[in-house]
């Protein structure tokens, strides 16, 4: 039996759109965010889903609902789908944590462990993996709403990827998905990545 997993980002909030931290501060979607969810919605629903988990922050579970709304499914929460833990940095833009923690920054965009009171990469992605895991178990085709990076290191952590091959992955834009199907003969495969219904213009990795 195959099982398949979307993985699904939020959609946008006002923290996205001005490039501050969210992190797992628990921001919610405006109004683009709305239509957004409403319209990617459209497009998921047409895939059959059997079940939705989402990440408990606002963002993510709001987004969720969206899809519960056109499909009739209940949506099921788990924290360990929150988005990376940014301590300090949480509400300053990309700017404000260049110019104040620069050593920091440069890691981060090196694609290192940050250090300090922000979450390690390898923690996060087999938070997040194992949350993956578990919402495979329910089986068919099931739709995961969560954050950017969370995805991001999820799933790179879900395929055994390293950190060099986990940075050839583009940010994931808001309300876009990835496909992953499983089987018992080929385990975990990549089918689609940045699958949506807006076109956006690249932004840096999402926080």
């Amino acid at each position: 039996m195959t099982t398949r997993l979307l993985v699904w980002r939020h959609g946008n909030t006002d923290w996205n759109a001005a490039r501050r931290v969210q992190g797992q501060t628990d921001v919610p979607l405006n109004d683009l965010g709305r239509r957004q969810a409403a319209e990617a919605a459209e497009l998921l629903a047409a895939m059959r889903p059997a079940a939705i988990v989402a990440s408990d922050l606002r963002r993510a579970a709001d987004t969720a609902a969206a899809l519960a709304a056109r499909t009739g499914l209940p949506v099921s929460h788990d924290e360990r789908l929150r988005e990376r833990y940014f301590g300090a940095w949480q509400g300053l833009t990309t700017a404000e944590v260049a110019l104040q923690r620069p050593l920091e920054f440069a890691r981060w965009k090196a694609g290192q462990d940050v250090g300090g009171d922000v979450e390690d990469l390898d923690v996060m992605g087999k938070r997040v993996s194992d949350a993956l895991q578990d919402a495979a178990t329910l089986g068919g085709t099931v739709v995961v709403a969560t954050h950017g990076a969370a995805a991001r290191q999820g799933i790179a952590h879900l395929l055994g990827w390293s950190r060099e091959h986990t940075r050839t992955l583009r940010a994931l834009q808001n309300c876009h998905w990835v496909e992953l199907s499983h089987d018992e003969d080929r385990g975990w495969q990549l089918g689609a990545y940045n699958v949506g219904v807006f076109a956006e213009r690249p932004v840096p990795p999402p926080v």
